[in-house]
């Protein structure tokens, strides 16, 4: 590694999702190609013997961090009895827990006995809290659920790191995006609030594009990696299609192109061609941030 080389996060979100996404995600961090998955704790595919694949496979590979991917929304279902407001049972789709949480609908006291009944169902079968924690489909950002999600992280996890989903590229390159434009004006209360808990975030964050568009992979990550900074962190959905995966989720093909790609011989390349090198933990876990005037 040069001394201009950055260090980065590539999380790959959503094992427990189902076994195909499980085993794309393995064939990776065996690969050395992944140094971070999230774990669905409310995911059809997270049993001992899931939990037991990921713990040996980092363990083969130590610098790779293990993280809750706190899950919020349909079409998964809580893990506690009097979560509300449910819709046939399980978690609103996304649309509605976002419109929910702007209105300020929900309780956040509810939300916060949810995500440590998730934090503490991790600790039981890892046998440790997570290196980080994040949300499934950025829910750790929205109004009220980041207060219950920064408080919960605080209480039962104060080590680890919070994702925050702001990138670090101008104005006049952020604006032509809506969704990751959304991103990073949600994502800056969150940061101050995280802050203000003393937890450590990621000082960048890519990964977000149009997942109902077939794209080239190759060109959204070499995107991706410009002016991330060090320690910043990229999210990717690689995995294999199977049965579990077509019921739950719409994305589908996309996450085979990604794991091709993350798997074959032009995304190390491309990493040397860009000064940047897959983190290790601990050795960059992010450290405790100090706001700007302007974010206090």
């Amino acid at each position: 590694m040069t001394a201009a080389a950055r260090r980065i996060w590539l999380c790959a979100d959503d094992y427990g999702i189902s076994p195909g996404v499980n085993r794309a995600i393995i064939d990776l961090i065996a690969r050395g190609r992944l140094n971070a998955t999230s774990v669905m704790m409310v995911g059809p595919a997270i049993g001992r013997d899931d939990v037991r694949a990921l713990l040996d496979a980092t363990a083969a590979n130590p610098g790779c961090a293990i993280g809750l991917h706190a899950t919020l929304t349909a079409p998964f279902s809580p893990l506690t009895m009097h979560y509300h407001p449910l819709h046939g049972g399980i978690f609103l789709p996304l649309g509605r827990k976002l419109r929910g949480s702007l209105l300020r609908r929900h309780d956040r006291a509810v939300i916060a006995t949810e995500l440590t009944a998730q934090l503490d169902a991790f600790a039981e079968r890892f046998g440790r809290m997570p290196d980080y924690v994040d949300g499934h489909q950025h829910v750790q950002l929205f109004p009220q659920v980041r207060d219950a999600f920064v408080g919960a992280v605080k209480a039962r996890a104060p080590h680890a790191w919070v994702r925050q989903c702001g990138r670090a590229q101008p104005l006049a390159q952020r604006l032509g995006a809506p969704k990751p434009l959304l991103l990073d004006v949600l994502s800056r209360q969150f940061r101050i609030r995280a802050a203000r808990a003393g937890l450590a975030f990621n000082p960048g964050f890519a990964g977000a594009y149009d997942f109902s568009r077939e794209t080239d992979f190759e060109k959204l990550m070499t995107s991706f990696l410009d002016r991330l900074p060090d320690g910043g962190l990229v999210m990717c959905h690689p995995g294999f299609v199977d049965d579990v995966l077509i019921g739950l989720d719409p994305f589908t093909d996309q996450r085979e192109r990604e794991h091709a790609f993350l798997a074959g011989d032009r995304f190390p390349a491309l990493l040397a061609a860009h000064d940047v090198t897959l983190a290790s933990k601990p050795a960059i876990t992010p450290a405790p941030v100090v706001l700007s005037p302007t974010e206090n």
